[in-house]
């Protein structure tokens, strides 16, 4: 495919694109017994996408645990509430696998949240952030790559909102789903489109 990205976009310019959000099937892991089914689903996929949720704080000084973890097929986001669960041997082995490519943006930052709750060696992981500019964009945020690649714009509005709470509300669970998926679908997009820069390689952590 032709590459006709722009290097940059402007927040008006995203403002008055479509929304677009996760369409496929939303699955909240919060206990042990379910952690089982959702990995070894996942297992059967070579390309995922990654997020993490972490409940923010507005103190200084104060800060929290990561809350969720997003892995995301095309048609099923798992939201495994760390809040609730602990970093189970079967995730563990999804996130160290290196045949399993986790597709995020920051991954740097999510892994180190992650490693927090346990000790990993992350494999596989691709950020999105390293390797947007072989294509010739400049953004680096999953709101302006969206615009650029996919043509859409994706809600930031529950961001903020309590990842740790009790239930999930749909919003939330929405926006969480879509955050995973959305970077899987941009390395889709990526793949399928002509490079700018054909000397720099697949940068994976």
């Amino acid at each position: 495919m032709q590459n006709k990205f722009k290097n940059k976009i402007s927040n008006e310019e995203v403002a008055e694109l479509p929304t677009i959000h996760f369409a496929g099937e939303i699955v909240v892991v919060d206990t042990l017994e379910s952690i089982d089914d959702a990995c070894n689903d996942l297992l059967k996929y070579s390309v995922i996408g990654f997020d993490t949720e972490t409940r923010p704080s507005f103190k200084a000084g104060v800060s929290h645990k990561v809350a969720l973890l997003q892995l995301s097929t095309p048609t099923k986001c798992y939201l495994f509430r760390l809040c609730s669960i602990r970093l189970d041997k079967a995730i563990i082995k999804i996130i160290e696998s290196k045949s399993i490519l986790k597709i995020g943006a920051d991954v740097k930052g999510d892994i180190k949240a992650l490693q927090e709750l346990r000790h990993f060696k992350p494999n596989g992981f691709v950020d999105l952030q390293t390797i947007v500019s072989d294509w010739g964009v400049d953004e680096k945020s999953v709101k302006k790559m969206t615009a650029l690649i996919l043509g859409y714009k994706v809600s930031k509005a529950q961001r903020l909102s309590n990842w740790a709470a009790v239930c999930l509300t749909p919003q939330q669970q929405s926006y969480a789903a879509t955050d995973a998926w959305v970077c899987a679908f941009i390395y889709e997009r990526l793949q399928q489109t002509e490079k700018k820069n054909n000397n720099i390689t697949l940068e994976k952590i």
